[in-house]
Order: structure tokens, then C-alpha cells, then sequence
């Protein structure tokens, strides 16, 4: 009985390594890439009420709108107070940490964002931009404008970084830079410096 269960513990630690140190490939890599623009090709993520975090790193098609001057300085979901000349914006679903590619659907702009703050909560809507931005993509006349929201990079609750449709569309620079601020947002904060 003993001489059995040796036999079958040496198998299962033999078996082990070839699963548990596979590693993704790195971020711009080909093999990167393809999921990348097989993440892409998919249909859009259906809208989701709040609560419901979306991790799949699909591109969201919906509305957009900014946040309006009163918000400046409030603080936001990861803790940052709200810059209006930063690239930041805000995600009912995405999770906070996300980088991603907003494009203004009527005249095809396109801007980078990292979303570190939870919102809008009005059907259709699936962006919040900083004023800012949504003087890069033309929109701050009307107010609203269709947009498509397509993630480049994703945090996992890990720790890792997962790449989404937008990084079919990105440079290796870019997703260099997206994977680095990605990491940075999901880090813990040093409570002394977490306002500045």
C-alpha cells in the first residue's frame, strides 16, 4: 500500500512543472498579439449593470460623456482626486487599473486612457472622460458622442496583466507603457503619498 501511494505522489509531482510554471507570453509578443486580435474580432461586451467587474478585455461599444467641472479634485474609486487635464476616466465595468484606446465613433479620434474611477451610471453609457480627453476626441460641444472602448491592458486580481482587443492596435511601446501603468495603479498605495 505504502510502495502504491509513492508511486502515484512521484507521478503527480512529475506532472506538476509542466503546469504550474507555464508562463504567458510576453506582452508584445506575436503569440500576444493574435489573442490580442482574436479579443477583437469579437462582438462587442453587452451592457452590464454596476457590480458586475469585465475582465474578458472585449472591446465596449455605448456612449461617452466627461466629467463636469464640479468634479475636479473629488476623489475617485483608486483613491486619486480627479485631474481634469489628465488622461483618466471612469468604467461602470472595467476594472480600475485599466488601460485603454476611447475612440469618438463620428470623427474617428482616439485617445489612451487608465480608468481609475467607477461610472456613469445612465443606460447606454459606458465612459466617463476627463475633460481633457474629451476635448482630444472633439466631443466636449455636444456632451455625448458614441464611443468604442477597447482595452489594451487588464488587471488581473493576481497581480498580472492580461492584454485585451486594443493591443491588437498597439505599438510594442505602447503596450509596454500600458502594462507599466497597469501594474502601477494595481499596486497597494502608500497611504502617505496616496492624495499627492
Amino acid at each position: 500500500m505504502k510502495h502504491a501511494a509513492i508511486v502515484i505522489l512521484a507521478a503527480s509531482l512529475c506532472w506538476l512543472p509542466s503546469v504550474a510554471f507555464a508562463e504567458s507570453p510576453p506582452a508584445d509578443s506575436p503569440a500576444a498579439r493574435h489573442e490580442a486580435e482574436q479579443l477583437n474580432a469579437l462582438p462587442p461586451v453587452p451592457p452590464a449593470g454596476p457590480g458586475h467587474i469585465d475582465r474578458s478585455g472585449r472591446k465596449q461599444k455605448g456612449r461617452g460623456s466627461f466629467y463636469a467641472k464640479s468634479f475636479t479634485n473629488r476623489k475617485m474609486a483608486d483613491g486619486h482626486k480627479m485631474n481634469p487635464d489628465s488622461n483618466i476616466a471612469a468604467s461602470k465595468t472595467l476594472p480600475l487599473g485599466t488601460v485603454a484606446k476611447v475612440t469618438n465613433l463620428d470623427n474617428g479620434k482616439t485617445e489612451t486612457v487608465k480608468i481609475e474611477d467607477r461610472c456613469p451610471y445612465v443606460d447606454g453609457r459606458v465612459v466617463d472622460l476627463a475633460p481633457k480627453v474629451a476635448n482630444q476626441l472633439d466631443m466636449k460641444t455636444k456632451g455625448v458622442a458614441p464611443v468604442e472602448v477597447k482595452p489594451i491592458t487588464i488587471p488581473e486580481p493576481d497581480g498580472g496583466v492580461k492584454l485585451g482587443a486594443g493591443a491588437a492596435e498597439a505599438s510594442p511601446q505602447e503596450i509596454t507603457k500600458a502594462t507599466a501603468e497597469t501594474k502601477a495603479l494595481t499596486e497597494p498605495k502608500n497611504p502617505e503619498t496616496a492624495d499627492r
